[in-house]
């Protein structure tokens, strides 16, 4: 009898503790979940803000339609990625995106009644900090996909998750253009 007790107490035992290991990993899944979520309302406050910008250059900027292009076309691929949830082609977009900003400010420098417009300081400056709000956010999501990456390869949690199908995150990564030292020169050239 006292042995019936022993096993049941012994089994209780692990049932709580694999509970425990399932309800951590869920929690870190829902966390790399939120953490995309909230890179995903900036991207599209972000794409919301691009064309406004744009417009705002046009009136000034007949002569860099491949700049502003640029900067449409990499705004479309980051909506067309977020749309599937595709981390890497968010990343390598976002790269692309990054630089034709930059390179937009740079030209803007050539013109002066561009640069004083209100609309643009305006715009220039709500782009601006939403770029430094997407950066912060990229880093807690990649915080949250590495916890879940090493709790869901460590033992024992590898064995529930891989029981219950927890699958890795996808980091978000750059691609080597955005990761390397600016050539601060180069914008300055029109």
């Amino acid at each position: 009898m006292m042995a019936l007790a022993v096993l049941l107490a012994l089994c209780l035992s692990v049932v709580v503790y694999l509970v425990g290991i399932y309800n951590g990993l869920v929690g870190l899944r829902e966390g790399v979940k939120v953490a995309w979520a909230n890179i995903e309302v900036l991207l599209k406050q972000r794409h919301d803000e691009l064309p406004k910008l744009i417009d705002a250059c046009k009136r000034y900027m007949i002569f860099e339609q491949e700049t502003l292009e640029k900067v449409m076309r990499a705004r479309s691929s980051i909506s067309e990625a977020t749309a599937v949830r595709n981390v890497a082609a968010v990343g390598a977009a976002e790269g692309e995106l990054r630089s034709g900003i930059g390179r937009l400010f740079a030209v803007a420098e050539s013109y002066p009644d561009l640069k004083s417009d209100a609309t643009f300081k305006q715009l220039q400056g709500r782009i601006t900090a939403l770029e430094e709000s997407i950066a912060d956010r990229r880093e807690l999501y990649n915080d949250q996909a590495n916890l879940n990456n090493i709790r869901i390869g460590t033992f024992p949690d590898v064995l529930v998750a891989h029981q219950f199908g927890f699958r890795p995150a996808q980091l978000l990564e750059f691609s080597p253009e955005e990761t390397r030292d600016v050539d601060v020169g180069s914008l300055f050239r029109a």
